[in-house]
């Protein structure tokens, strides 16, 4: 049977046992209860909370636990931009939680969950070896769903707020976003095996993931046009649309690459994958990585580079052929030239040309003041989407 309560000097405040309890009433004229160590403690929470319902901020403490919590949470969660959440995004934060967060913390009261809990929770993921890229990327949904608890009044204050993860060795910023310059590229070219030539220097020119590349069929690429329509990729062993669905994209490509395209299409028809692996078989993300690219890099002097190097390799080469931000985002598929801009812009041209004000030239030389821009492989690359 709990000890009785036993009225203090301070109204509203009682003694039970060797803690004190502050009774109060809510918005709703509901009792409510809480506790504290020490009469200060109590006093000082006392006046808080009385001042949170003159103010219409009380909340209710959630007694809900986390994995009670998140498991509902993900079922309903629609993202927190105008853009929303594209369910396969859904999928992965709740794949993520069931893996890595709610077998450590998930049994613990929402309410009770700190920021030092989830900077504990990081550095146990950390120890399990997970990379420090992959830690922030589980963190996401963890952050999100206490965004969403105080947005629902479960939470007066979100421990996720400003947490900062540790760990993992800071990049340099040239080392962050790496490409090849024109002549790694051509010795990364040459060092590929003759059978795998056409497909680097595919990556290269047109930025495509690799998911994007092994989901690439014919009909896809239109020869007469120079275009190739990014509309799916494979990921997850799954057939889905690009990574940021914004319908159809259209890359450009040279002259040179859709003749040697043509070249290698044979009689292969529009259904027909573009690029496939050994004897026919579909073509797989690791055998791209391990068998293709990397062996042609390290022969090539340049062992650090992978095959998302040859998608910074193309962002790099259309910076410097004059390409604004958002012609490279519509060419890489990002969400915003704002995400392109801050990606890439250490690969933006340091040596800034004289600014050139074409109404202080004479007429003749107005004429001249556009150059055609030219891909790696010499062909003339329109810049007109």
């Amino acid at each position: 049977m709990a000890a009785p309560l036993v009225r203090t000097s301070t109204p509203g405040i009682y003694r039970r046992g060797g803690r004190y309890v502050v009774v109060f009433r809510d918005h709703t004229g509901r009792q409510r209860r809480r506790s504290a160590a020490t009469l200060a403690e109590a006093r000082l929470l006392r006046s808080s909370l009385l001042a949170d319902v003159a103010r219409g901020e009380f909340r209710e403490t959630s007694r809900a636990r986390l994995d009670e919590y998140a498991r509902d949470w993900v079922q309903t969660y629609e993202g927190r931009t105008s853009r929303g959440i594209r369910p396969e995004t859904v999928r992965e934060y709740e794949r993520d939680l069931e893996l890595h967060v709610l077998p450590v913390i998930g049994r613990r009261r929402l309410s009770d969950i700190e920021q030092r809990d989830l900077k504990s929770l990081a550095r146990h993921l950390g120890d399990k070896g997970l990379s420090a890229a992959t830690v922030r990327i589980v963190m996401a949904p963890v952050r999100a769903l206490f965004a969403t608890a105080v947005e629902e009044g479960l939470l007066r204050t979100n421990p996720a707020a400003g947490l900062r993860l540790g760990g993992g060795a800071r990049l340099d910023p040239a080392e962050k976003r790496r490409a090849l310059d024109e002549h790694e590229l051509a010795s990364l070219i040459e060092q590929t095996p003759e059978r795998w030539r056409l497909l680097v220097r595919f990556l290269a020119q047109t930025g495509l993931r690799v998911g994007e590349l092994i989901a690439l069929r014919w009909e896809d690429v239109d020869l007469e046009t120079r275009r190739v329509n990014v509309r799916r990729r494979l990921y997850r062993g799954r057939l889905d649309v690009p990574k940021s669905a914004y319908g159809v994209r259209q890359v450009p490509i040279s002259t040179r690459l859709v003749q040697d395209l043509m070249r290698h299409r044979g009689g292969a028809a529009g259904e027909d994958s573009v690029f496939f692996g050994p004897k026919g078989r579909p073509l797989r993300s690791e055998f791209v990585l391990r068998s293709i690219v990397k062996p042609a890099a390290a022969r090539a002097g340049v062992p650090w580079a992978g095959v998302h190097t040859l998608r910074h390799t193309c962002a790099s080469i259309l910076f410097r052929s004059g390409w604004n931000a958002k012609q490279v985002q519509v060419v890489l598929g990002h969400h915003s030239p704002a995400f392109t801009l801050a990606t890439y812009v250490h690969l933006m041209p340091d040596d800034l040309p004289e600014p050139r004000f074409l109404h202080d030239e004479p007429a003749a030389d107005r004429l001249h003041a556009a150059e055609p821009q030219r891909t790696i492989d010499g062909s003339s690359l329109s810049r007109r989407r």
